[in-house]
């Protein structure tokens, strides 16, 4: 395969490797009145919070307690954390009786070490009270078991939050110490047992009941659980939620009477149902961006107003609460045993009437939603009413919900809302995932950072020479260094090594392109013998079914006219207008694949 012209391959890799359009992102995590990051979601692997692991095949939902957790909430009740303490559970009150009694009777350093304890939590105070708590039960899901409680990952990979407080540990520690905070815990671990048994039975009710609606069984766990802790040393009245890699979590406080914020449980519940199916929908995500116009002076916040489809799933759950929600009417009760017609008609009667009244309480609901900018709310909740009459799945019916919304149209619809002047926050946070391995050497090749990227290829395939993804990053700074043999090559590697439909499809793209470019620079326009091949190269590209916009314009452009580089590309735009002289419109037009997302 002759590539004699290094130059060009230099300069097609500067146009292939432009850097990505979507930089990393972070979020922090959630609290009472949290806002949301809601990406898509293509799995990296990430930390796990240092909570029970279920083994394959167990339960995807859980109901468990955690003992850093429990740390961390007493610390903070005993330097001043009052919030609902009246309205708590009664065990609440009895652990900061003990914490008082330990202190009591412990040496004097054991009161020194608690108001440094104290001091630090003090000056580390958010003004947003939900803010302050979330920050450390960020933190305690990061933690290793008492007596370490250190963080179980590296500093970096904690929640962004939860850094803000990390080194309160030390003196978490020796108050934990001091105190024995761990026999504490073992003391009380019955009366734990028993909240978790009363709050199983609601927390079991909501779960199978959003199934049911929705038609989606509870699976085996699959890599993916959603997990609810118990701590009643938080305020009832505060519900944390986050997304950390695969695992949904929400951290609730019974009241006194074991009562939990079961409609926050709920929310969060169904972004574990809802999120799965509207990801795997990323490709119909583009031409549904006309939607971000008019949201733009919505009352959300700024992911919403940037990301379809974290727009898309907060909508679709919006309707499924507005067609759950409790419509404050007493539902008319279905006589027991009918000994008259009469009696049935005129049950049947009321219902008719009953279901008139809740449908105009959810509509308010809905056009609520509406103006607080979740425009597509009032399409969602008529297309699961429909769903639901039909008898059908939203694993079935998603698909057509998304790919068949006349887009022009809900546009236009939103285009006509008055929006509210503030809006709500969604519950959900998510923690972002760091980069590691290859995956930052394809974010550091992106931002240009090429001898980085180059130096952890090498290393990843001295240790694995058999590594598709080092062979494909390889590939592409061999272009940069101006080396189409050493690419072609990495990139037949690839092709040989990868089950990646969007790697092996732009590994294809590569080497149709080099095939292309293969040509005498002084007779672009004459036909080539390595023509034939790249075009047999586009075909297999598209043969992959990637499925992603990018690749399937590159192969097809790639079909209908040889690639050229910047420079020799005169012929003008599909819109009659000439190129960008600098040549940011080709650079754009034939951008490779981005590294994934790393909150995807």
């Amino acid at each position: 395969m002759p590539f004699p012209h290094k130059t060009a391959a230099i300069l097609l890799a500067t146009m292939l490797l432009a850097p990505a359009a979507n930089a990393q992102s972070s979020s922090s995590s959630s609290s009472s009145q949290p806002d949301s990051t809601l990406e898509n979601r293509q799995q990296l692997p990430a930390p796990r919070p240092r909570v029970a692991q279920p083994e394959a095949g167990g339960a995807a939902v859980t109901l468990e307690t955690s003992e850093s957790l429990f740390d961390l909430a007493s610390a903070l009740n005993a330097c001043g954390y009052d919030t609902d303490l009246d309205s708590s559970a009664p065990v609440r009150k009895k652990v900061r009786d003990e914490i008082n009694q330990a202190l009591a009777s412990a040496p004097p350093a054991a009161r020194d070490h608690r108001d440094a304890l104290c001091a630090y939590i003090r000056d580390h105070e958010l003004s947003d009270p939900g803010l302050n708590l979330a920050q450390y039960v960020s933190l305690s899901l990061y933690l290793n078991p008492a007596p370490q409680l250190t963080p179980s990952v590296g500093e970096n990979e904690l929640p962004p939050d939860s850094t803000q407080v990390v080194n309160v540990l030390p003196l978490l520690r020796s108050f934990a110490e001091d105190i024995n905070l761990h026999a504490i815990w073992l003391g009380l671990r019955s009366e734990y047992e028993e909240i978790v048994t009363r709050v199983h039975t609601p927390l079991t009710k909501t779960i199978l009941e959003s199934n049911l609606y929705l038609r989606m069984p509870v699976s085996s766990y699959d890599g993916r659980r959603f997990l609810v802790l118990l701590e009643p040393m938080l305020a009832p009245s505060t519900t944390n939620a986050r997304i950390y890699g695969n695992d949904y979590i929400v951290v609730a406080s019974p009241a006194a009477d074991d009562s939990v914020h079961m409609d926050q449980i709920r929310h969060t519940y169904l972004h574990y149902l809802v999120e799965p199916l509207v990801y795997a929908r990323a490709s119909a995500m583009d031409r549904l961006l006309p939607l971000l116009k008019p949201v733009q002076n919505a009352p959300l916040e700024f992911t919403y107003r940037s990301d379809i489809t974290a727009l898309l799933t907060e909508c679709i759950i919006k309707a499924i609460e507005a067609q759950t929600m409790d419509v404050g009417i007493p539902k008319p009760k279905r006589p027991g045993q009918v000994k008259q017609r009469s009696e049935m008609t005129a049950y049947e009667d009321a219902m008719i009437a009953w279901d008139r009244q809740a449908e105009v309480v959810r509509r308010k609901q809905v056009d609520l939603d509406m103006r607080q900018g979740w425009i597509l709310a009032e399409y969602f909740y008529n297309q699961i009413g429909q769903m639901v009459k039909d008898g059908v799945s939203l694993r079935e019916e998603i698909a057509p919900m998304v790919y068949g919304m006349d887009v022009d149209r809900e546009r236009h619809h939103a285009e006509q809302i008055a929006f509210l002047p503030e809006g709500t926050h969604d519950l959900v946070k998510r923690a972002p995932r760091q980069l590691k391995g290859l995956d930052l050497a394809e974010m550091k090749l992106m931002k240009g950072d090429t001898a980085g990227a180059e130096q952890m290829a090498d290393e990843a395939l001295k240790a694995n020479p058999n590594d598709a993804q080092a062979h494909y990053l390889a590939g592409r700074i061999d272009l940069i260094h101006g080396d189409p043999g050493a690419a072609a090559e990495h990139f037949n590697k690839t092709l040989a090594l990868s089950k990646d439909p969007r790697t092996l499809a732009w590994a294809h793209i590569y080497l149709g392109r080099l095939y292309d470019i293969a040509r005498d620079p002084a007779r672009p326009d004459v036909e080539h013998p390595e023509r034939p091949k790249a075009l047999a190269e586009y075909q297999a590209a598209l043969a992959v079914r990637d499925h992603q916009p990018d690749t399937k314009a590159a192969a097809e452009k790639g079909l209908k006219e040889p690639f050229l580089l910047p420079q020799r590309q005169q012929q003008q735009d599909d819109d009659n207008e000439p190129l960008d002289p600098s040549g940011k419109a080709e650079k754009d037009a034939y951008r490779p694949p981005t590294p994934p997302h790393p909150n995807k």
